[in-house]
């Protein structure tokens, strides 16, 4: 089973979305046997609350099921227990590699660096931002761009 997280700040935005739509798009190519999706916060100010209204509500416009998820913080253990850790900015990414400090953990990479065309690094966050939409477009093209990148890497 390869193991996939994604990780922003609080976990209520952009992680859960790029956890639903991956999710979608995994079940999409029937993967879901070898495939498993989930997404955590480095912080820790919105642990066990649902999505953010504003995510919810984009899921809910295009269709993708993201019942049952809770906001969680990310522990040291899914460094090590996750093989692909992607993180929605480089403040997050540095924090997971802060985190695994010398040890060997998962694949870390920023969800936009599987979309070298768009000049952005970092996915905004919506939080702030309230630019759910664009978000969400960042998100399933970096999402499907991902699981190509997965599925040749672990010849899937």
């Amino acid at each position: 089973m390869v193991r996939v997280l994604f990780v922003c700040l609080g976990n209520i935005c952009r992680s859960p979305m790029a956890e639903a739509v991956f999710r979608k798009q995994v079940q999409e190519e029937g993967l879901e046997d070898r495939i498993e999706v989930d997404s955590a916060g480095t912080g820790h100010w919105h642990v066990g609350e649902a999505p953010h209204e504003g995510t919810r509500q984009i899921l809910d416009r295009h269709g993708i099921d993201y019942s049952g998820m809770k906001a969680r913080q990310i522990v040291k253990d899914d460094l090590f227990e996750f093989d692909y850790l992607i993180a929605m900015d480089a403040d997050n990414l540095g924090n997971l590699h802060k985190m695994a400090g010398t040890k060997k953990a998962g694949y870390m990479a920023r969800l936009l660096d599987f979309v070298p065309e768009d000049k952005r690094d970092d996915v905004p966050d919506p939080y702030y931002t309230g630019n759910f939409e664009e978000v969400y477009q960042l998100v399933e093209t970096g999402c499907k761009r991902l699981l190509a990148f997965i599925r040749e890497r672990e010849g899937l």
